[in-house]
């Protein structure tokens, strides 16, 4: 009789409430880690840094992120959904605010001048003769403060992740992780036209404030509108049914702990782990130093970079469609899942190719290198989501998380390699004034990157399908 009240009941549509919730939060956290790469110049400026001081910071952020996703799906399963994306979110809110605080710490360690405020400071900072002294200090005030930021960023995904299967059956999963993991691509769009202005009215100092800000109010709607499905009086009898229709066929997985060590015993660990090491890096650089580029080698004013990095960002949005290729293979072809993705990776992977073109043909017009570089990024997108998706297809569930962990760590090398080499490579061409195929200083640094950038994707593809030439899924583990 339940069960045909339930038919006749109009099902009400609160898990779609969760999933905007699950897309803000997403947003906010790409837009806190946009901020050091968006005010990046002055704040370079106001603590002398150079590039090696900058790639440092950026790359440790890489390696506390990735070494903080070995361990967030775990502490977000031991804390449950509700709390454990509230100390996530809590706590990448309070490391976004500390970056604001860095100048007055560093005058209170040089004069004891703890209580002066961000003018006082950028005073005291000013009159501060030991240059080198400045710039070593803040730098690492700097990484301490997005250590705390990438501690908490870590969370998000396995938060998101898991709050989706619990208000999702899972033939929506993918599309409803589709809308909030676009949120990450939002985030980095609507940066460039939130942060620039809010730093150049008020300080960068603020704008750092401002946007961590956003975090705890987020929290707020979180602690009122999330509870489980089953305890929320917003989802009825008829939605309830639905979230948990499949239920009973996940309950029978076994729910075991597999241990790191055992799973490095399989190809297919060390083809993903591959894989992610030599792509993940290349995303982070393009976070992370595409606004300088767009300084440094376009010749670009802060305010003349807001609409090319915005454009830049939205091309990615393309990589929306790029899951869909796998499943059109498999329709067309019949194609297991293993191999239709691995088809549609290695289309991915000649589109970074292109990025040997953006510099020269910058030459002709900027809006070259935002139209290669943004596409860049959209097969980069394209290609994270299918090789995530290739963990599925060859390991048991008990086993994703840590496998996913263990590529997190193994990216997370190759970002920091990335970016502390960018920002040592770039000094060093700057000095020396390098010369390579007519480029010269720093944009010969830039184009050696982009070079590396441009074959990465081909590389680990071809590494990936030596070790894993056909599907294989692991029955023993």
């Amino acid at each position: 009789m339940n069960t045909l009240n339930n038919q006749n009941q109009k099902m009400t549509n609160y898990r779609w409430v969760i999933c905007t919730l699950l897309f803000f939060a997403t947003t906010i956290n790409y837009l806190d880690r946009q901020v050091l790469s968006l005010l990046a110049p002055e704040i370079q400026s106001e603590f002398h840094w150079d590039d090696n001081h900058y790639g440092t910071i950026t790359a440790f952020f890489s390696l506390f992120y990735a070494v903080c996703m070995l361990f967030a799906g775990r502490f977000v399963d031991w804390m449950g959904t509700k709390k454990g994306f509230l100390w996530a979110i809590g706590i990448w809110s309070v490391g976004a605010c500390l970056h604001a605080f860095c100048g007055i710490a560093v005058s209170g360690i040089a004069e004891g001048s703890w209580f002066v405020g961000f003018i006082g400071a950028k005073e005291i900072i000013k009159g501060i003769s030991d240059i080198a002294w400045v710039a070593s200090i803040s730098m690492g005030l700097f990484i301490f403060a997005r250590a705390i930021l990438a501690l908490g960023e870590a969370g998000n995904f396995p938060a998101a992740i898991k709050a989706t299967a619990e208000y999702f059956p899972k033939r929506d999963r993918a599309y409803s992780t589709s809308i909030f993991n676009s949120g990450a691509t939002i985030g980095a769009m609507i940066a460039p036209v939130s942060i620039i202005p809010l730093a150049a009215v008020f300080s960068w100092e603020w704008a750092f404030l401002i946007i961590g800000i956003l975090g705890f109010i987020w929290m707020g709607f979180w602690i009122f509108l999330y509870k489980k499905p089953d305890e929320h009086p917003r989802v009825n009898n008829a939605e309830l049914e639905y979230i948990l229709s499949d239920k009973e066929s996940e309950d029978v997985v076994v729910k075991e702990k597999v241990s790191f060590l055992q799973c490095f015993r399989y190809k297919q660990t060390w083809s993903f782990a591959f894989g992610k090491f030599m792509t993940d890096g290349v995303w982070w650089f393009l976070l992370f130093w595409m606004p300088k580029y767009m300084g440094e080698i376009c010749k670009l004013t802060e305010r003349q970079k807001i609409l090319p990095l915005t454009v830049l960002y939205a091309i990615v949005m393309l990589s929306l469609y790029g899951g869909k290729l796998p499943t059109i293979i498999i329709n067309k072809t019949g194609k297991d899942p293993y191999t239709a993705r691995m088809r549609a990776m290695l289309i991915f992977a000649f589109f970074p190719l292109l990025i040997l073109l953006a510099q020269p043909l910058a030459a002709y017009s900027y809006w070259f290198s935002v139209i290669i570089i943004g596409l860049a990024g959209a097969a980069h997108q394209s290609w994270s989501a299918n090789i995530f998706s290739t963990v599925g297809d060859m390991f048991p569930k008990k086993a994703i998380a840590t496998i996913i962990g263990i590529g997190g760590m193994a990216g997370g090398i190759g970002s920091f390699i990335i970016n502390k080499g960018s920002g040592k490579l770039f000094v060093f061409a700057e000095i020396e004034k390098f010369q390579l195929l007519g480029f010269e200083g720093k944009t010969a640094g830039y184009f050696i990157v982009f070079c590396f950038c441009a074959v990465a994707y081909l590389i680990g593809w071809i590494v990936m399908k030596s070790l894993v030439p056909k599907y294989k899924p692991i029955t023993d583990l």
